[in-house]
């Protein structure tokens, strides 16, 4: 068991590793947070290059995306070889109650602090539904992990599995007013097409959503993950927002960068 305000790294030594899609793959580690809740993440430090947020996929993994210098470097590594980690931190998914119809909406590697919390629902005795989905049916991750856990639709942007087009097209489709809980995680542009069907729908108030923002500290001292205009911080007050906690702020508008500047999404 580690503590949740862990200051200094960890070693963490790479048990296994899982290619999940082309651009996806799970590091198994040494270390089982034990005491994290679904949509918790953990400060990992790839050494010589930079440290960066990921969400926990289970107790004891990450899966990573490789998008830039850092997750290059991750997935250079091997089975033996170590990063460090800090954490886990911040607030994750409001935890279900038995009875309640849960609808999980993921996108791409979004998906990967959603499988936990499918399966957390599932063990709470909820009725599960997931809306899965990715640019083709080979970058689909966890689908096994959901349908474990309750219903499952797909959409891929190319028709390659389920329906053809983006989670949204699903969502249109279903009767999300019956529904208690709506989580939501994947590219910031779907979640904002999300967060603007539910709102429209008038149920944006069951509705929580996982944020990805430049952090340093991940502890909630430096300020530089801030959103607009609540001034909330993604690390700490996050990186889990409920639906209203979202309302006129720059959600799929933009993100800053090191340095503070707005980049648009």
């Amino acid at each position: 068991m580690f503590p949740l305000d862990a200051t200094f790294p960890l070693n963490a030594t790479i048990i296994r590793i899982t290619e999940e899609s082309p651009s996806v793959r799970t590091f198994f580690f040494d270390l089982n947070f034990e005491t994290t809740e679904p949509g918790q993440f953990v400060m990992v430090w790839v050494r010589g290059v930079d440290e960066v947020p990921m969400g926990l996929s289970r107790k004891n993994s990450i899966t990573v995306q490789k998008v830039g210098e850092a997750t290059s470097k991750l997935f250079a590594l091997k089975e033996g070889d170590s990063f460090g980690l800090r954490g886990p931190f911040g607030r994750g998914f409001s935890l279900p109650s038995k009875g309640e119809k849960i609808l999980i909406i993921a996108g791409g590697v979004g998906a990967a602090p959603l499988a936990p919390y499918a399966e957390s629902a599932n063990a709470a005795s909820s009725e599960v539904h997931t809306i899965l989905g990715a640019k083709s049916a080979e970058e689909l991750i966890f689908e096994e992990r959901f349908a474990a856990a309750g219903k499952v639709y797909i959409s891929t942007d190319d028709g390659s599995k389920g329906t053809k087009g983006f989670v949204t097209d699903v969502l249109s489709g279903l009767d999300i007013s019956a529904c208690d809980r709506i989580t939501v995680c994947g590219p910031e542009l779907m979640m904002a097409s999300v967060f603007r069907l539910l709102e429209d729908r008038k149920v944006l108030g069951k509705a929580e959503f996982s944020l990805h923002r430049y952090f340093k500290c991940g502890m909630g001292v430096c300020g530089a993950c801030c959103i607009d205009r609540s001034g909330l911080r993604v690390c700490k007050d996050g990186p889990v927002f409920s639906g209203i906690q979202l309302l006129d702020s720059e959600l799929g508008r933009y993100t800053r960068d090191a340095s503070g500047r707005r980049i648009k999404i």
